[in-house]
């Protein structure tokens, strides 16, 4: 059976900037992969009313995910509007079950805005209720059995919402991706104007290169990186299961203080 990988974030785009070179290199591996924001990025504008946001963010997230030949999962709600809650739930849990992940890429269970966090945490009850008969899911599907790993990507700026600098557990190498990644982020063109009007982003593209660079340097090896921790194990997989090492370690090293 073909291994599957999801990558679940908040908004089109968070996905290229945080997640999009591991799940590349997932997919050079022999993962299937999967690509879903669970918002719509509605509110992603200054210029364009919600519903024309929506629709130009769709294509966007849409062309990204097909330039790595991702399967595209379409969002489920308006921005600000993910709450953890047991219709949105029943959602992503299906989702799960259609796709079997053994490794599921999310936010930083603690970070900047409140949309990350709580996609993180319903990417992991979701994967928790993969197995459970008497939860129902919507659109209903059979329950799964398969072990999976759950990994927290590191938040926005690599420190918490007070600040604190947030160390990997895992580095994964991107230097040989940054410019696939970049490649993708550039097709989010709405995004560009917005984000140096609402957060001063300047240059969106050298901004994605600018996260890598910085988790690289974390790494104290790549020049490029991103980095993961692992969710604990229990009610997903085994203690010692890391797939997303075991699958790239070629270019991953692990932090020793963990």
């Amino acid at each position: 059976m073909k291994r599957s990988a999801l990558a679940i974030a908040a908004h089109p785009d968070d996905i290229e900037f945080l997640m999009a070179g591991s799940l590349m290199a997932l997919a050079d591996a022999g993962y299937e992969i999967h690509y879903w924001n669970v918002a719509d990025g509605c509110c992603g504008s200054m210029t364009t009313d919600r519903e024309t946001t929506a629709r130009i963010r769709l294509a966007e997230a849409q062309a990204a995910a097909a330039s790595i030949g991702a399967h595209f999962h379409a969002p489920l709600c308006a921005d600000l509007e993910v709450i953890y809650s047991l219709e949105l739930l029943a959602k992503v849990t299906s989702v799960m079950r259609a796709i079997e992940p053994e490794i599921v890429l999310t936010h930083a269970p603690s970070d900047y805005m409140e949309d990350h966090m709580q996609v993180a945490r319903l990417a992991v009850t979701g994967a928790f209720c993969r197995g459970m008969p008497n939860f129902s899911v919507n659109p209903p599907r059979a329950i799964t059995q398969q072990k999976v790993t759950v990994y927290h990507a590191q938040p926005y700026q690599n420190r918490d919402p007070l600040g604190q600098l947030v160390m990997p557990e895992l580095f994964v190498e991107t230097a040989d991706l940054v410019e696939r990644k970049v490649d993708m982020l550039a097709c989010h063109k709405s995004q560009k104007e917005w984000l140096d009007q609402s957060q001063g982003m300047g240059s969106y593209l050298e901004a994605l290169r600018d996260l890598d660079r910085q988790v690289g340097h974390l790494s104290a090896k790549f020049s490029f990186a991103e980095g993961w921790r692992r969710h604990l194990h229990a009610g997903f997989c085994d203690p010692d299961d890391d797939p997303l090492a075991d699958a790239l370690a070629s270019r991953v090293v692990r932090n020793p203080a963990y």
